[in-house]
């Protein structure tokens, strides 16, 4: 499951409480566009705000309706205990996989992330998507830190930020040009690494056509929960073979990569795309989030009107 687009669709709220009906309507969109996967519940999913029941029914509702579409589940917490109660909902929930990532509020240490994963790795039975997010977990994952997950069971894939591969993410670029750029070397690195059968994917979505131009084996994607078929021509340029279209394509997006820049990532911009395409009301985030301003609101419309996206 652990290739191409997989899909993160936010979880909308209305009145303080889970907009069921808005979250169906956006995973019923990903399946008929046919994604590669679901992320059911990631960081725009909106875990760390959920009760283990909510996220048992949001898991739940993705499966029922993804029409055999592979779904993973962000099942993050500040205990390892929490987190393990949290696999378990959502294997009950019927998740393909679920996705970790080092979630603390104290800052934590290698040894403790290790024993975080080791601990998940032999009570899960569906692959964990590994996700390193530095800017919101304050943990960089070190080579060795990586080669010592990579040796333990069930560990699927790696969630990589998509900054090695800025450089051609912001310049026009050819195939050619991108083989020996930072993120190839990155990712040439992380192969050797890691075993044969774990996946890397790619995050921060205007690194995505860089990073899949470049060799990664999906795009974990924010703006695809939305617009699936915009990112999945993005995908299909990249892997075959012309980074140049996939770039430009990426480029064509600017204007909603500098909202995400903005606004502190893309949880705020792509809640205002779903209220845009009427999948659900403003406000659809849970307090203390707030909307977009009225002027970026405007500016994404447009947007989104004048490329056609979907």
């Amino acid at each position: 499951m652990f290739t191409g687009l997989s899909a993160f669709p936010i979880t909308s709220f209305k009145q303080e409480a889970i907009d069921y009906k808005a979250f169906k309507g956006l995973v019923d969109n990903l399946a008929s566009a046919n994604v590669d996967s679901i992320c059911a519940i990631g960081s725009t999913g909106l875990y760390p705000y959920l009760t283990r029941e909510e996220k048992y029914e949001v898991a739940k509702l993705a499966v029922d309706h993804a029409k055999g579409i592979p779904v993973m589940a962000g099942v993050g917490a500040l205990r390892t205990y929490d987190v393990l109660k949290n696999v378990e909902a959502v294997q009950q929930a019927g998740v393909n996989a679920v996705l970790l990532a080092p979630v603390s509020y104290q800052v934590l240490n290698e040894e403790e992330v290790y024993g975080l994963y080791e601990a998940v790795s032999h009570e899960v039975s569906v692959p964990i998507c590994v996700y390193e997010n530095p800017r919101v977990t304050n943990f960089t994952f070190s080579d060795d830190l990586y080669r010592r997950i990579g040796k333990l069971p069930n560990i699927g894939a790696i969630k990589i930020p998509g900054t090695p591969f800025a450089k051609s993410a912001s310049m026009d670029i050819s195939p050619s040009g991108a083989i020996n750029s930072e993120g190839a070397r990155r990712l040439s690195s992380l192969r050797e690494i890691m075993p044969t059968h774990i996946a890397i994917g790619v995050s921060g979505d205007s690194f995505g056509a860089a990073g899949m131009s470049e060799g990664c084996d999906l795009w974990l994607s924010v703006i695809g929960g939305v617009f699936p078929r915009t990112v999945m021509r993005i995908i299909d340029a990249a892997q075959s073979g012309n980074a140049v279209d996939a770039q430009s394509q990426s480029q064509a997006l600017s204007g909603i990569w500098s909202m995400f820049a903005r606004n502190g990532g893309g949880l705020r911009v792509i809640a205002a795309a779903a209220e845009i395409l009427g999948y659900c009301e403003t406000p659809s985030l849970p307090a203390p989030f707030l909307p977009i301003d009225k002027k970026e609101y405007s500016e994404l419309e447009h947007i989104i009107t004048k490329l056609s996206l979907s």
